[in-house]
């Protein structure tokens, strides 16, 4: 046997679409697939020393993969975690009699010890940047105050008030983390400031405490604990007390959250608050995939409310979410509505329109970017005008659109470009290896391929007469990029068998005698084939299955 294959050669292919079995393959469909692969690649066959040598790398690398997939531990933690996690050391003192559960727990308490190992090294970042803006001059403006001072044609737009706070996370041991936050705020010419230090200790797999001291000038000292407790595998609980001393002596309060998860993806709180603005709070949250929904209600001092929110998640690559939420209570009635959109690859943006009584319309656009908020809420009018709900409605749309396409698409677009050329340039090399080796495969395959031909064409089968994978350019324009697309009619010939060519669910460029022609860029598979004497043809995107013949493929010759 040959030696065993480097990591890159491991790292880079996909043992599924190697052996062209699906993930679900049963241990007779794996046996069936390498016994064919063997026949193709056993050294033994070719006498010529480099189609050999091809051989014998392609024979031990199927082999490498029918060894990790035949065996049932190794092919769950392959399932669950690939190569990666069969690389991952330790894995040496696992028992092997272990079903894919206790492999899942066996291998994260394994990462649990990795990430220990780089505690020293991490830190936690977050901060919020709140900007307040008055722009009440733009729809209801007091003109009879303004009336003799000059400039005052144009509408008068202020910033009245800014928070900024920022926290970092210093783990000093594997239970044990420091967190540092404070916070700036300004409003009308008056503000403050805080500074608070809290340590943290997770003290079992249940729970964790958490002491804090603050101090500010507009606040005096606080002295605070929080505490988590995992009650059952579905409830827990979460008290914050604190002390906060003032000029006008010690003020306590108490905060406690119990949660149980009524279903798989539905949580329901109970929450009790005493001291300067005490409540009773009871909410459900339930979040799925496309939405998530909140109904609460709340009775204290001096807010009493019901508040009920929908939010819609759309399943595209922009991450699109529109949302709706109803507030009325003692204050007064809120309705507000938006939208946010993920406009890169670590940036989502964001607008919501607030419409009250008596707050007025106000709108409201933050950024997340990372672990930084930026929130930027308008303040338009006092009253309920159409014109500030339609042009706070309209207005952002409108923005948005335009910069998304004068800004936003040719950044991401040059981006893009910038990322698949460093792409190209760290894997150029395994390109040309793997390159070589679908060469070499498809010269091992000449024979056996000529052999299958001829079966076929006795019983007027199925004959692939051009087959081509890539990215394909329709545009005239860029006809350069035609060469990305690369001839794979040998393989997919050697891989009919019965009349019949059954590719599973996985991207093309594993199987035998492909290769990726066009790193991190879309691909598909066109095929032209004949059957029963008749021309087919077929396209596909990369990881779609295929299944060959179809009454569906036949070309009409009729036109």
């Amino acid at each position: 046997m040959a030696t065993a294959l480097s990591e890159e050669e491991l790292d880079n292919e996909d043992y599924y679409s190697l052996l062209n079995v699906r993930r679900e393959a049963s241990s007779e469909e794996l046996k069936a697939a390498y016994r064919r692969l063997c026949m193709l690649y056993h050294p033994d066959k070719h006498r010529d020393p480099e189609l050999k040598s091809q051989a014998e790398r392609l024979f031990n690398l199927v082999h490498q993969a029918y060894e990790v997939l035949s065996d049932p531990q190794t092919r769950a933690i392959y399932d669950i975690y690939g190569k990666r996690g069969l690389e991952m050391e330790g894995w040496e003192v696992v028992e092997r009699k272990r079903t894919p559960a206790e492999i899942r727990e066996e291998f994260e308490r394994l990462q649990r010890e990795r990430e220990e190992r780089r505690l020293q090294q991490r830190t936690n970042p977050k901060g919020t940047i709140s900007v307040g803006v008055d722009a009440t001059d733009l729809f209801d403006r007091y003109d009879e105050e303004y009336e003799d001072v000059s400039g005052s044609g144009f509408p008068q737009i202020e910033i009245n008030k800014m928070h900024i706070s920022q926290s970092i996370e210093a783990p000093l041991t594997a239970t044990d983390t420091a967190i540092l936050s404070g916070s700036l705020s300004t409003q009308n010419g008056n503000g403050g400031g805080s500074i608070n230090f809290a340590l943290r200790r997770v003290t079992s797999a249940k729970g964790w405490g958490e002491l804090e001291f603050g101090a500010g000038d507009l606040q005096g000292p606080l002295f605070g604990l929080k505490l988590f407790r995992n009650l059952t595998p579905r409830c827990f609980v979460t008290t914050n007390c604190a002390l906060q001393f003032s000029s006008r002596g010690i003020r306590p309060g108490l905060t406690t959250v119990l949660a149980r998860n009524l279903d798989k993806n539905t949580v329901g709180y109970l929450q009790w608050r005493w001291g300067i603005q005490s409540a009773m709070n009871t909410s459900i949250v339930r979040d799925t995939k496309t939405c998530h929904f909140t109904v609460a209600l709340q009775l204290g001092i001096p807010h009493s409310f019901a508040l009920i929110s929908y939010q819609h998640k759309f399943q595209d690559d922009d991450q699109t979410r529109v949302k709706g939420s109803l507030k009325a209570g003692f204050f007064g009635t809120i309705v507000e509505y938006g939208a946010e959109r993920k406009i890169s690859r670590h940036s989502v943006l964001g607008a919501a329109v607030s419409i009250g009584v008596p707050q007025g319309v106000s709108l409201k656009v933050k950024l997340n970017r990372a672990s930084q908020t930026y929130f930027f809420p308008i303040h338009l009018t006092d009253q309920l005008l159409p014109s500030a709900v339609f042009y706070a409605t309209v207005g952002p749309l409108v923005i948005y659109l335009a910069m998304h396409r004068l800004i936003i698409k040719p950044y991401l677009r040059a981006q893009k470009e910038k990322e698949l050329e460093k792409q190209r340039e760290s894997t150029a090399s395994d390109v040309l290896q793997k390159k070589q080796e679908a060469e070499a495969a498809v010269r091992l395959m000449q024979e056996s391929v000529r052999r299958i031909i001829e079966a076929e064409e006795s019983r007027m089968g199925l004959i692939i007469v051009n087959a081509w994978y890539g990215k394909f350019v329709n545009d005239k324009s860029r006809k350069n990029e035609r060469v990305k697309v690369i001839d794979v009619t040998v393989p997919l010939q050697c891989l009919v068998k019965d009349s019949k060519l059954i590719l599973t669910e996985a991207s093309k460029a594993g199987l035998p005698g492909f290769y990726d022609p066009c790193v991190g860029e879309e691909k598909s598979l066109r095929v032209l084939y004949q059957f029963r004497g008749v021309l087919h043809q077929v396209m596909v995107p990369d990881s779609e299955a295929l299944r060959i013949p179809k009454q569906s493929h036949r070309i009409d010759t009729d036109g």
